[in-house]
């Protein structure tokens, strides 16, 4: 990465409940600023985000948007 800010963001739309999944789950759903199912957040695109969203991307849809 040359250090140059991204221009791709993230929208991630909370689709399936997280109820029976692990506690961290959870837990990462919240942290990526999702709290009602249909939700939708926008983030920057980085490695950080990235590796949240592999961990709960049984529960969301994720689109890239250029900016």
């Amino acid at each position: 990465m040359t250090g140059a800010p991204s221009t791709t963001k993230l929208v991630v739309t909370y689709t399936k409940s997280s109820i029976g999944y692990n506690e961290r789950q959870e837990r990462t759903i919240r942290a990526l600023g999702l709290h009602r199912l249909g939700d939708t957040v926008e983030h920057d695109d980085n490695p950080a985000v990235r590796g949240m969203i592999a961990k709960v991307s049984h529960l969301v849809t994720v689109k890239e948007q250029s900016a």
